[in-house]
């Protein structure tokens, strides 16, 4: 009796460490999930604008957002994350932004020309870093000396950013254009902040010229991809798949070799975008049905072109067009909502009767018609104009592998 008695107030202060410890870890761990949901939406949008930080402090914010009602919470879920509720607070300090890894982990130095922290802001900003602070109340330890104030503090951090270069791009354009220098690994032969002239691959002369306003970099012959889908159970016509692949890249599949590429593998031109003889003036139906939906990336009542498209009107309002839609020589000064920014596929030389190589992705920003605001669906040449910016925006899936490059786009991932 006499070693019970004795035991009693040692369960009870067993009983209270556990508690108290286990609503510590809960709280810190739903902190956690609320910097990392908000390190993750911003740096989705860190694309290397003057304007990036800015959108991503804004979709930084909105996963913690209390208007809805549905906004993060912590400690059992009972507090909002950057709320005050009776005794005990939150804090949400602002993303702060750096152009490496390392620097947003707190592993690295300054880089030239930025703060003595590291930080940045604008184009330079590649990578977020989020930090919450929240009280949570004490039960047992309040009777401890160092817990006489009923709570106590939790700070967490998380950063994200654009990780490794991936081997296999999901969601991207299912167009290719040749390497202009195969041995250059980083730009392939392309200039940055240089406009070229896409157009479609034609044989004979004479060749199409570039598009007025983009003939800096000349014209560069492309193909799409094939991606057809034939189980597809939605807007399965041929003509449909191509205006969604043209509005929003490949189209989502859990099958992976209809919604993704990969680097290294051997890729063919969709059957039915054959190239035509250049002295046509004319390209395939399949062709203008891709950039009727590349046009809604600009302006989706923009249906010159268009009509033979099975339900063209219900797969227009689909769509949002991109919110800056000005020509633009200087890719930083950009403020639109990525749209308009294509992520295409780099083969080591177009091949329109046989099998392609794909050496890796870069990024080109789609231009308008010289003084207008969309490209031209019904173009006699399939041409559009862009904007080649090399690696700038981060992927919405993809997978990093073994294919042993060294320069591309990556997806966002957490650091930490």
């Amino acid at each position: 009796m006499q070693i019970l008695v004795f035991l009693v107030p040692v369960f009870f202060g067993l009983m209270g460490f556990a508690i108290d410890l286990g609503r510590l870890y809960s709280a810190k761990g739903e902190l956690k999930s609320a910097a990392e949901s908000m390190a993750l939406a911003a740096a989705g949008q860190l694309i290397g604008t003057d304007t990036s930080t800015t959108s991503a402090a804004d979709a930084a914010r909105r996963m913690v957002e209390t208007a809805s009602g549905y906004a993060n919470r912590y400690d059992f879920g009972g507090l909002a994350v950057g709320e005050a509720t009776g005794s005990m607070n939150s804090e949400i300090t602002d993303p702060v932004f750096y152009s490496s890894a390392a620097e947003a982990t707190g592993e690295g130095e300054a880089p030239s020309g930025a703060t003595t922290s590291g930080e940045v802001t604008g184009s330079q900003a590649r990578h977020v870093r989020v930090e919450l602070m929240g009280e949570t109340p004490l039960t047992f330890w309040r009777f401890l000396s160092l817990g006489q104030d009923g709570r106590v503090p939790i700070r967490v951090r998380a950063a994200a950013g654009m990780g490794a270069p991936v081997c296999t791009a999901c969601g991207i354009e299912p167009i290719a254009v040749a390497a202009i220098d195969p041995a250059d690994t980083v730009n392939f032969g392309f200039t940055t902040a240089t406009r070229y002239t896409l157009g479609y691959t034609c044989t004979g002369a004479p060749v199409p010229q570039p598009l007025a306003g983009n003939t800096a970099g000349g014209r560069v012959p492309y193909v799409i991809l094939n991606r057809l889908n034939e189980s597809a159970a939605t807007f399965s016509d041929e003509g449909q798949q191509l205006f969604r692949t043209g509005a929003q890249g490949l189209l989502p599949s859990t099958t992976e070799a209809l919604s993704c590429f990969r680097v290294n593998a051997e890729e063919s031109i969709w059957a039915t975008a054959s190239q035509t003889a250049c002295n046509s003036n004319t390209v395939s139906t399949s062709v203008r049905s891709y950039l009727c939906g590349l046009a809604t990336r600009m302006d989706i009542a923009n249906v010159q072109g268009c009509t033979t498209i099975a339900d063209v009107d219900t797969l227009n309002s689909f769509y949002t067009p991109d919110t800056d839609l000005t020509e633009l020589d200087d890719y930083a000064t950009y403020a639109g909502n990525a749209r308009r920014v294509l992520t295409i596929v780099i083969v080591e030389a177009l091949n329109p009767t046989g099998t392609m190589l794909v050496l890796g992705y870069r990024q080109f920003l789609l231009e308008p018609v010289q003084n207008l605001t969309n490209i031209n669906p019904s173009d006699s040449n399939g041409r559009f104009g862009a904007l080649y910016l090399g690696t700038v925006a981060p992927l919405r899936q993809g997978r990093a592998g073994d294919c042993a490059i060294t320069n591309g786009p990556g997806k966002v991932v957490l650091h930490r």
